[in-house]
């Protein structure tokens, strides 16, 4: 299914693993990160610099990093999901990691980045960003297994703007502008 407009969601069901993935050919070095929340409010981030935990909290774990130093190509970063029992909320983002060192406007108008989130079922779900806001940090999706009908996947398309990745606390603005 694809969601391409801000807005648009789909029920991703049960499912033993979730693999979301990334992928540009732009000349970027963009990363694929997931902030959370669980069920007892507590926060967090798998990211190039914390890749995660398949077998334990959180139980997602990040590929690695793709297009350092800004490299086009065939770039993509996965992140597999195992378990969202105790999760809330799971956030998927992007940056663009030189542009948010300096705190300057990025490139996602002129990048091809594609997100897609498929189960063990093979059913996929493709992202696509829908925004025009200016930033170099973008919300891209929506994991919400807050009610009770199980998790679905949302198109959330916004950006903001950060100077640095120093706190958990300015994504998680971001995430709730």
């Amino acid at each position: 299914m694809d969601l391409k407009q801000k807005g648009q969601e789909a029920n991703v069901g049960g499912f033993k693993q979730l693999m979301v993935s990334m992928r540009w050919t732009t000349a970027a070095d963009f990363d694929l990160a997931a902030a959370y929340e669980d069920k007892n409010g507590k926060q967090g981030l798998v990211y190039f610099g914390e890749l995660g935990d398949l077998n334990n909290f959180p139980h997602m774990q990040l590929s690695g990093d793709e297009g350092v130093g800004d490299s086009g190509g065939d770039n993509e970063e996965t992140m597999r999901i195992t378990k969202l029992d105790d999760m809330k909320y799971v956030w998927i983002l992007c940056w663009d990691y030189g542009k948010v060192q300096d705190g300057a406007p990025s490139r996602f108008n002129d990048s091809d980045v594609t997100l897609s989130v498929i189960d063990d079922k093979g059913n996929s779900h493709n992202v696509t960003l829908d925004t025009g806001d200016m930033g170099n940090v973008a919300l891209l999706a929506t994991i919400d297994n807050s009610g009770g009908v199980g998790p679905k996947i949302i198109n959330s398309s916004k950006a903001g703007t950060l100077k640095g990745l120093t706190k958990l606390q300015q994504l998680i603005d971001i995430i709730n502008q």
